[in-house]
């Protein structure tokens, strides 16, 4: 899976998703007026330069910036089965507006090396990989979308050039460890996979190996919303997709795990301002 998103004219986010058992190549023109900001979730990476006679590896939890003023580069991406990466490619022009008054913090950017090339590979913070993973599974509405990209993009350039402002993990316990992190994304995928009959919190606390309080804390702060209001959410966006394949009422309740089409006709209606038969013609 591949996604591109365009946050105004500067700024662009790369998602890419290879949950298939083959290796993934691709391609993108990007010339020297861009920086770019490479993010591997998990699995592992190479980046090919000048017709491949030069090769960049990016292992698992691992950053690469890239930035050569004097000279085009292309991304040639090689992305292995099972892998997640996170490309964030923003033009110079934006990228020195964000920090005109600090230019001096960013040493990449200063006046005494902006004309240089500057790579810089590097862990993924325990902070950086909770906003990576919202990036990757966000659960918002349509409206909103643009702006939740270009905030969370802005979170994350933020974090990473912050390196002393890591937050605290004991007052986050959840972001102790990346153990935490992929319970929680393990519960996320729990629900997911049993919509029509989910486990109650307590039953997915042990299910995941978490406290009950560390998955509610944890879940909110990755997905933004708890448990069962990302669930709603999720099964509203679903059923959308399901009257859009001309199902009738009835047929997504019951796909969605409503008992009484009554009960999915209210839930819609409260979500979305109109009914499922009003969402159908419009």
């Amino acid at each position: 899976m591949k996604e591109e998103i365009s946050i105004e004219n500067d700024i662009c986010i790369l998602k890419f998703k290879n949950e298939t058992t083959e290796d993934f190549n691709y391609k993108k023109a990007i010339n020297s007026r861009f920086i770019q900001f490479h993010y591997l979730l998990k699995g592992k990476a190479a980046f090919k330069f000048n017709q491949g006679s030069y090769k960049l590896t990016l292992n698992q939890e691992t950053s690469l910036l890239l930035f050569n003023p004097n000279k085009d580069l292309p991304m040639d991406l090689y992305l292995t089965k099972q892998s997640w990466l996170i490309s964030i490619i923003v033009s110079v022009k934006k990228f020195h507006s964000l920090f005109t008054q600090e230019a001096h913090f960013i040493p990449f950017i200063n006046d005494e090396n902006k004309n240089k090339k500057y790579y810089a590979d590097e862990a993924i913070s325990p902070s950086m990989a909770v906003v990576l993973n919202q990036i990757m599974n966000y659960n918002v509405h349509n409206s909103l979308m643009d702006l939740y990209h270009k905030a969370k993009t802005y979170e994350l350039l933020c974090l990473h050039f912050n390196k002393s402002g890591e937050l605290d993990t004991e007052q986050c316990p959840f972001l102790a460890s990346e153990d935490n992190i992929d319970k929680i994304k393990k519960a996320k995928k729990i629900i997911i996979e049993r919509l029509t009959e989910p486990p109650t919190l307590q039953e997915l606390s042990t299910m995941v190996g978490l406290s009950l309080q560390k998955l509610k804390e944890g879940f909110k702060h990755i997905y933004g919303e708890p448990v069962f209001t990302f669930l709603l959410h999720y099964k509203m966006e679903l059923a959308c997709t399901y009257l859009s394949q001309d199902y009738n009422v009835n047929e997504v309740a019951l796909k969605i795990g409503y008992s009484t089409s009554s009960h999915f006709i209210s839930a819609f209606k409260k979500r979305y301002g109109i009914t499922p038969n009003q969402y159908k013609k419009g």
